[in-house]
């Protein structure tokens, strides 16, 4: 009945607008003025059962209402249509592809992270809404917010690193560059991955991630709290994971935390295949109808799985409702009015993004990609100054290593319109007066000759980003992606730096990586040292300004790097309080977080704060002066850290709690301002089941780095 009443509706508004000479169909929820609500009721009014379940898709297009449906679309560091895996294809279109999101992280610069959103969010609009293109989506899969609680962790380079107040802020500028500012309408939806605590890939379809609720509010989730209440962001992904024995898809924190208490009301989606995992590898339940009801009920809206069948199954065994499937696809809905799917096109400033000449072929896009490529080089050593080269008194450069002379892509790299290496860069800004003396490796002693012959070495090595080998095969310990995680942190091409520098102590190591490596003899032999993410269609000329002085480095580290494996807790102990990142750490790390070197230097002073006591719904303004007392022009990253000295409760060595990138010139001071809300000194208060603001003492420290602490004040908190 309800099948035969939809069609009946249909058919008469179709005959009702014919009458009337319209053009157009016209529905209640075609209306922008009436309420989302009741727009979306009568949506599924008009919905027939088969359509109702294929809403349950990434493409919930119902053609004869005339609804074209979003999809899901890639977009870690640039929108993926093409690339070295499942995005390729026979024709892979294009598109401005910046560094790895472990490398945006390391710009610490939240301008610079909504700007790489925007572009990204502009070019899926574009490739949705031209004629000429029929793969674009406006559903993008980026942030990845998960927590890289561990550098052996195979998808480091996916995310933002290890602290949840750093990834959430920069979560937020990602978001809310991809949705656009419109006060209506999204450019492109964003939708984060994964939840939850999905930082394990060997076994990461069986594996529980087991720790406290104290652990969920105060770590695990904070970016994704952040990201939905404080950038807008209305979808995620429920990770393959479980979490203290339940199955993310199927886990009642989707409810009862994330819809209920952060208001998250828009698409809960699964990972690829989970549906069918839940039941093979988690064997949580009995068969795939149980499984697709359970993960309904539980709040899953859209699956990336083969699921129609065991949702009819399930409907036909009563597990499930057709209202269950209707309560959870509004979500769906919300989505698409926000993107303005239902709307007039002539409503949605957005509409207009489309024909014309492809954006990331525009000099802005290529200049957006070489700036934010700039900000995101770190500077971990520079005895003896060698950095930056003096292009006018240098007269030859060995450049070595298989890493120079490519660009490397990840999964989830999109197809680059071009790319300059390292050597090309490199060579470019030389010129002809500086004699390029290349060795890919050392077989025949190439590499030592070219050192030997040449006034300074640059050795350019790292990781290759897909192991250079077949699904879930690393053949080199010290590598990881997707499926694998590392079992080793060593760099196996520190045997090429030993070589390089052993022949030319004037070496420079280049470390092109997707996480930390181990390179101890490297830190303390090697005159100078970088690192930066992979992917960057302008690595090369940005790696070249930055060696040449043209851009001084900035960048700093978003992970703790360990000396070694044996200061790392086991791979599946998920409790960070046993020593875990720099909040828990005791030990002296090979380099810190937060850590990062500059060609000038910068002095801190008269760190003040507004008032010296607040209470538990108070903020204060702290703010300090920097100066930068060297003689070139650059960027300091001012951190400010919090500790509780006299908590009754255990709490974290340190915690970031605010950070801002600052350009100075020679002798310039700028005092730098940053809020501090009580409420971020929160703690999760497992008797109450809330965040509680502890009264007493906060110790205020500013600083270079977690390990690099200039100036420090105290703040009371007090509820009287």
């Amino acid at each position: 009945m309800k099948v035969a009443k939809a069609f009946i509706l249909s058919a008469l508004f179709i005959v009702f607008n014919i009458t009337l000479g319209c053009t157009q169909q016209r529905y209640p929820f075609q209306d922008p003025k009436l309420d989302v609500e009741k727009r979306i009721d009568n949506l599924i009014s008009l919905l027939t059962l088969d359509e109702k379940i294929k809403c349950l898709s990434t493409n919930p297009s119902i053609p004869r209402l005339g609804i074209k449906g979003c999809d899901h679309i890639e977009g870690l560091h640039g929108v993926a249509l093409g690339g070295p895996g499942k995005w390729g294809g026979e024709n892979p279109i294009t598109t401005t592809q910046f560094p790895q999101a472990y490398g945006l992280a390391e710009t610490w610069d939240t301008e610079a992270l909504q700007r790489v959103g925007d572009i990204e969010g502009y070019e899926a609009r574009y490739l949705f809404q031209t004629d000429k293109y029929e793969r674009g989506a406006l559903v993008v899969r980026s942030p990845n917010v998960d927590l890289a609680r561990d550098p052996r962790w195979g998808r480091t380079e996916e995310c933002y690193g290890e602290d949840p107040f750093f990834n959430g802020t920069m979560a937020v500028a990602m978001i809310k560059g991809l949705q656009g500012n419109d006060k209506r309408y999204w450019q492109a939806a964003s939708l984060m991955k994964h939840f939850l605590a999905n930082s394990n890939e060997n076994g990461r379809d069986r594996t529980s991630s087991d720790f406290s609720e104290k652990l969920f509010h105060e770590y695990y989730s904070v970016p994704f709290r952040m990201g939905v209440e404080q950038g807008g962001s209305r979808a995620f992904m429920a990770s393959y994971n479980s979490w203290n024995g339940i199955p993310m898809m199927v886990n009642p924190v989707l409810k009862n935390v994330a819809v209920n208490q952060w208001k998250q009301n828009g698409i809960i989606c699964t990972d690829g295949g989970a549906l069918g995992l839940l039941i093979k590898s988690h064997k949580y339940y009995s068969d795939d109808a149980a499984g697709a009801a359970a993960a309904v009920k539980a709040g899953i809206n859209q699956f990336l799985d083969h699921y129609d069948s065991a949702i009819r199954h399930a409907l036909e065994k009563k597990l499930v409702t057709e209202k269950d499937i209707e309560a959870v696809i509004r979500g769906n809905f919300r989505v698409m009015i926000k993107l303005g799917l239902l709307d007039p096109p002539e409503l949605n400033p957005y509409s207009k993004i489309k024909d014309g000449p492809e954006p990331w072929l525009s000099e802005k896009h290529k200049n957006a990609v070489r700036e934010v490529t700039q900000k995101s080089i770190v500077l971990l050593k520079n005895d003896r100054n060698l950095l930056p080269l003096n292009k006018a008194k240098v007269k030859s450069l060995a450049i070595i290593g298989s890493k120079a002379d490519q660009v490397l892509l990840d999964w989830y790299s999109g197809t680059l319109p071009y790319v300059v290496t390292a050597l090309q860069g490199i060579k470019a800004k030389a010129g002809s007066n500086i004699q390029i003396n290349y060795a890919e490796n050392n077989a025949g002693n190439a590499a030592v000759n070219a050192a030997k012959n040449s006034e300074t070495a640059i050795v350019i090595v790292g990781n290759h980003p897909t192991c250079n080998a077949g699904w879930e095969q690393c053949p080199d310990a010290g590598e990881g992606k997707e499926a694998v995680d590392r079992k080793s942190l060593t760099l196996t091409e520190e045997e090429l730096i030993k070589e390089v520098y052993q022949a030319n102590p004037n070496t420079i190591v280049v470390l092109i990586s997707s996480f930390p490596y181990a390179i101890n003899w490297t830190q303390q032999n090697v005159p100078a040292i970088l690192h930066m993410a992979q992917n960057s269609q302008e690595l090369g000329n940005a790696l070249a300004d930055v060696l040449f002085g043209d851009y001084n480095p900035a960048g700093r580290l978003v992970q703790t790097w360990p000396n070694s494996l044996d200061e790392l807790p086991p791979m599946m102990d998920y409790d960070i309080t046993k020593g875990r990142t720099y909040m828990y750490f005791n030990g002296k790390p090979l380099y810190p977080f937060g850590f990062g070197m500059s060609y000038t230097n910068f002095t801190y002073s008269n760190l003040k704060v507004s008032k010296t006591k607040m209470n538990a719904n108070g903020e204060i303004t702290v703010s300090v002066d920097v100066k930068n007392v060297g003689a070139l022009a650059g960027d300091e990253v001012v951190q400010l850290y919090v500790s509780y000295p006299n908590s009754v409760i255990k709490r974290p060595l340190k915690q970031l709690k605010a950070f801002k990138r600052v350009a100075t010139k020679p002798n310039e001071v700028k005092t730098v301002t940053m809020p501090l809300n009580a409420s971020l000194l929160a703690y999760w208060d497992e008797n109450l089941h809330q965040f509680k603001v502890e009264e007493g003492e906060v110790k205020l420290m500013i600083g270079a780095s977690s390990a690099d602490i200039k100036l420090e004040n105290t703040i009371e908190i007090s509820n009287k």
